[in-house]
């Protein structure tokens, strides 16, 4: 899930989750672990305010909203000729709502789970498995198992399928835990689920300050065969930690999840406070909290949680550390050799300015390097093993290109000041950086979607190679926020991402090379197919020779050189549909 993260849910519980005035963050400390339960009820009820405070759930991100490694891509099981989910961390997967084993393309559509032909002569519609998951519910898929992650009666809900047989799909188990799910990751066979909850002894019930249960999640497990369920705290007591200074009443909870066993979680660890962006690397997951001063202004400082993520069966709560400022979205912070990278925005409007901090293994500060985009913000960050790349934007588009060989002594090596942003920057290609993001005038009106070609082969000297309009003024492209929605198949240099605009709606496919710069090969429109109304296409997926791109409608196959049509496949639709209507597209822009 873009991030799309949680500010409405973070500015809800506000009075409790006051923070010290910002100054240099601390070294970092390890949290303590609870003794016992009535140590952790002794705790929340001497730091949490009686009066009664509105519960509301945060937002389901879905994951929400990338270091410049390769192009990573993380699906278990998909074959050498599909593609797979674009991830951030090659190894480590995350939730989608669309999934490909290489055979079988799974997709999260009108509240079911559609499962349709990527082998046939034509794609198709071979099973859809209605489900109870709420608005915004991704999935992960490994070995014939799939895990939706979404929303219940109670908050966040995980179902566990069996799709191993896609004309016959079905639910196994389901978890219904206390919160919203902020994010999950998928390492091998193991998935770390990420919730954030606020307790129930808030609601003002009589008697709930004094238990345990009123201050911890609670968990109900339903087995689909023979219907049983059964309901227990969510998380042990001991297995709970709490920061030195208090940070808010609110539960982040990591739950860990074998998919080769199934639900429900083999392990949970919480900490006292909210949750906002998680990022993980191979052997370690994080999870940033935005924090308060006293004053109520947001992102005095940014609070990071390291989870050791090394042994399959459990989370183990490592370490925790801060940086002043607050943290775009996951691909903030990136992992190299142990050693974390983090860029953050401290201020704001003409008082702000960007940074990149460096912690060790413990989260203790090792270098900063200030001073980037005085009076702007972060819009784009990647990190690619001693490089990485920070985008600020106000009414020019800065592209910083840092050192961090080493750690001590990050340093900005280079500057490209062009008009308009990149909102996402993807690596297409030895010493090339694809951007998607938005054109603008030298005074920052913004004038559409736009692909910019970066050549960062002088780290002192990134230069722009083309760049490339898609669409009018209100255009723009779910890559912009969420970067799942964009597709780099490098076998064939093909960039593809949805376009959302007047004139149209669709996806569109370019051969990206330094010969040919940036070069169209074709779009793909899903609005001839049953309604007069355009659906957005929201992913495309290579398999074989052929580019499948999805709908709420359902999947199109095109030919993967030429784009010519090669078959369409139709989801079954609820009776009603309050979509967005869009008018024909436009011809295809020249190549």
């Amino acid at each position: 899930m873009g991030l799309r993260l949680l500010a409405a849910a973070t500015l809800l519980v506000l009075a409790l989750t006051v923070a010290p005035a910002a100054g240099k963050p601390s070294a970092a400390k390890r949290l303590k672990r609870f003794s016992s339960c009535e140590a952790l009820v002794g705790y929340a009820a001497r730091h949490v305010p009686r009066a009664p405070v509105r519960r509301e759930l945060p937002p389901f991100t879905g994951g929400p909203e990338p270091s410049l490694t390769a192009p990573a891509e993380g699906d278990a099981g998909a074959g050498d000729d599909s593609s797979e989910t674009n991830v951030q961390e090659a190894g480590v997967d995350e939730p989608d709502i669309v999934k490909t084993d290489g055979t079988t393309i799974f997709t999260l559509a009108n509240g079911a789970l559609h499962a349709v032909s990527a082998r046939s002569s034509a794609p198709q519609l071979l099973g859809t498995l209605e489900l109870d998951q709420g608005w915004g519910a991704t999935l992960l898929l490994r070995n014939g198992r799939a895990l939706v992650l979404g929303s219940g009666p109670r908050g966040a809900r995980m179902t566990e399928l069996d799709v191993s047989d896609p004309a016959n799909m079905r639910v196994l188990r389901s978890q219904d835990v206390d919160g919203g799910i902020i994010d999950a990751r998928l390492t091998g066979r193991t998935a770390r689920v990420v919730v954030a909850s606020y307790p129930e002894a808030l609601s003002g019930a009589r008697g709930l300050r004094k238990r345990a249960s009123g201050w911890l999640p609670s968990s109900t497990v339903k087995r689909a065969r023979p219907g049983t369920s059964f309901t227990e705290r969510a998380v042990r007591c001991r297995a709970v930690r709490r920061p030195a200074l208090f940070s808010g009443a609110g539960l982040l909870t990591v739950y860990t999840v074998d998919l080769a066993a199934g639900l429900p979680a083999v392990d949970a660890d919480a900490v006292f406070t909210s949750a906002d962006a998680v990022y993980a690397s191979p052997d370690a997951l994080y999870v940033a909290t935005q924090r308060y001063d006293k004053d109520g202004t947001f992102g005095a400082n940014t609070s990071i949680h390291r989870f050791d993520t090394a042994d399959p069966d459990s989370t183990g709560y490592s370490a925790s550390g801060a940086v002043p400022g607050t943290l775009l979205n996951q691909f903030s912070m990136s992992e190299d050799r142990g050693v974390l990278r983090v860029a953050s925005t401290v201020g704001f409007d003409e008082r702000a300015e960007s940074r990149v901090t460096t912690l060790d293994g413990r989260l203790v500060p090792r270098g900063v390097v200030g001073g980037l985009g005085l009076g702007e913000r972060i819009y784009a960050v990647r990190f690619m093993g001693d490089v990485g790349y920070v985008v600020t934007f106000r009414q020019t588009d800065p592209l910083y290109t840092l050192d961090l060989s080493d750690p001590d002594r990050p340093a900005v090596v280079g500057k490209l000041k062009i008009p308009g942003y990149s909102a996402y920057l993807h690596p297409v290609g030895d010493d090339l950086v694809l951007g998607v993001g938005q054109e603008a005038t030298d005074d920052g009106r913004l004038q559409g979607l736009q692909l910019s070609l970066f050549d960062v082969s002088d780290p002192a000297h990134p230069t722009r190679l083309q760049k490339l309009r898609l669409g009018g003024r209100s255009s723009s492209s779910a890559a912009e926020w969420d970067h799942h929605a964009f597709l780099w198949w490098p076998d064939t240099e093909l960039a593809a991402l949805p376009i959302d605009g007047l004139q149209f709606s669709g996806a569109a496919g370019y051969r990206v090379n330094r010969v040919r710069g940036i070069a169209q090969i074709g779009r793909v429109s899903h609005a001839s197919f049953g309604a007069e109304w355009t659906p957005p296409v929201s992913r495309a997926v290579v398999v074989g020779a052929r580019l499948f791109t999805i709908s709420d409608l359902g999947v199109k196959a095109s030919e993967l050189e030429s784009f010519a049509d090669a078959g369409w496949a139709a989801f079954p639709q609820p009776p009603e549909q309050d979509l967005p209507i869009h008018g024909e597209p436009p011809s295809p822009l020249p190549g």
